[in-house]
């Protein structure tokens, strides 16, 4: 997420009480998640394990629960607490905003878009040309819609991340910031939801075909003439690649990656990256021939077995 306009690090600083390593004028642009981070944006890490991999990431400031050695060209906030103080910059960058039409004043919808009764359109909404929007959708705010797409009724898209922080007192959410962004000539099933991202975008690319009842979770990045048929469950940070078939009930781990035209198979557990071109099965995943091959001589046991007797 961009701010407005930039800022000066004294002014983060300032805005979260916490102290800062670097110029008071060091300019910071935005905030961000580290497999989506930027040249002047802030990622936070509150977590030994991944100081190093925040430090020598894109970032350009560094929001840290212990003061270390920053590196050259960078900047640290210095906060007792980061997970919090970086829900207190959401908050201030992109506070909630209540609605009370069913389409936001600030929304814009193009040419020969059709919207059936009962839609929700939040803030800044964006709807390209000749779409059709069945009854019951919702768009959250700062949703992105190409041209010609087909949203079926009681998909909701733009809810926030399932993203948990466990304390003493229960679960803390980390806010979403993000968004969710459609392109061109895309298909949605009913009964759809498609979380937005922490901070960056959740995308759904030119061409896919979403079946109903598909679950997108946040930040996942969906490729081109995808086929994901009906109670799929794709966790957040996934990124599947052009042309991928996913077949009924599969679910996956998050974080992975799905290569390019590759066929996953019903009610496959994606447990972790697969490369492209190939037809997956099973939990935890194999190639498909391999993983009949062994259900397969699993079913002869018992013969074995009584042969042995």
């Amino acid at each position: 997420m961009k701010f407005p306009k930039p800022h000066f690090l004294n002014q983060i600083a300032d805005l979260i009480g916490c102290a800062y390593v670097g110029d008071a004028n060091f300019s910071v642009t935005g905030m961000n998640e580290i497999h989506v981070v930027e040249k002047g944006d802030i990622i936070f890490v509150d977590h030994p394990k991944y100081y190093d991999k925040a430090l020598q990431s894109a970032a350009s400031v560094i929001l840290i629960n212990k003061e270390v050695a920053c590196p050259e060209g960078k900047a640290l906030l210095v906060s007792e607490d980061p997970f919090r103080d970086f829900n207190i910059l959401t908050k201030h960058f992109r506070p909630f905003q209540a609605s009370n039409v069913a389409i936001a004043a600030t929304a814009t919808i193009g040419e020969g878009t059709v919207i059936q009764p009962n839609v929700f359109i939040g803030n800044h909404v964006q709807i390209g040309k000749n779409c059709l929007l069945h009854a019951n959708v919702s768009l959250y705010d700062h949703t992105v819609i190409g041209d010609n797409v087909i949203i079926h009724s009681g998909s909701i898209l733009g809810a926030d991340a399932f993203y948990y922080k466990k304390r003493a007192t229960g679960y803390d959410p980390l806010l979403s910031a993000g968004r969710v962004v459609v392109k061109n000539n895309v298909g949605i099933g009913a009964l759809c939801t498609i979380d937005k991202g922490v901070t960056g975008d959740t995308t759904i690319g030119e061409g896919t075909k979403l079946d109903n009842q598909v679950h997108v979770g946040h930040d996942t990045v969906i490729g081109k003439n995808c086929l994901i048929a009906s109670q799929t469950g794709i966790a957040g940070c996934v990124v599947i690649e052009d042309e991928v078939t996913i077949w009924g009930q599969v679910g996956t781990t998050s974080g992975i990656t799905i290569g390019a035209k590759a066929v996953i198979l019903g009610q496959t557990g994606v447990t972790k990256s697969v490369e492209g071109g190939k037809s997956y099965f099973g939990t935890p995943i194999e190639e498909s021939r391999e993983k009949l091959k062994q259900l397969a001589n699993i079913k002869k046991i018992p013969e074995i077995l009584t042969k042995l007797k």
